[in-house]
């Protein structure tokens, strides 16, 4: 497989069969289907720009790509507590979502489910390096 860089698509190569009429139809539909997806924004803006959080009205556009993508801004991702959808919650830096803050021990930025992975995680790769 060749890739071309320029206009985003994979050039497939396939046996040649032997109705070429059809080949060219299946290439260009197979062309098609190889090249990258990009979503496509209106420029009326009409994608929500502004934090998830009850009352914030913090506006994401010049904000980094990471909290656009998961709607917070920067204090509220940092923040120790969070009212959202009436809940008391804080954004888990591991899940990139909000849980509730029955899910975290003390003070910690990551819930216990992930941390538990992260824990198992090096504890493995410690026995194995012994």
């Amino acid at each position: 497989m060749e890739s071309n860089r320029e206009e985003g698509k994979r050039i497939v190569e396939v046996p040649e069969s032997e109705e070429d009429d059809e080949e060219e139809e299946d290439d260009s539909k197979r062309l098609r289907s190889l090249t990258p997806k990009r979503r496509q924004t209106s420029s009326s803006g009409s994608a929500q720009r502004n934090c998830q959080v009850e009352d914030c009205t913090a506006d994401l556009s010049d904000a980094k790509t990471y909290h656009r993508r998961h709607k917070v801004c920067v204090f509220h991702a940092k923040a120790a507590v969070v009212l959202l959808t009436g809940l008391r919650q804080r954004f888990c830096q591991q899940c990139s979502r909000f849980h509730d803050l029955s899910e975290f021990d003390e003070a910690k930025r990551s819930c216990r489910r992930r941390l538990a992975g992260h824990n198992e995680r090096r504890r493995k790769s410690l026995y194995d390096s012994q």
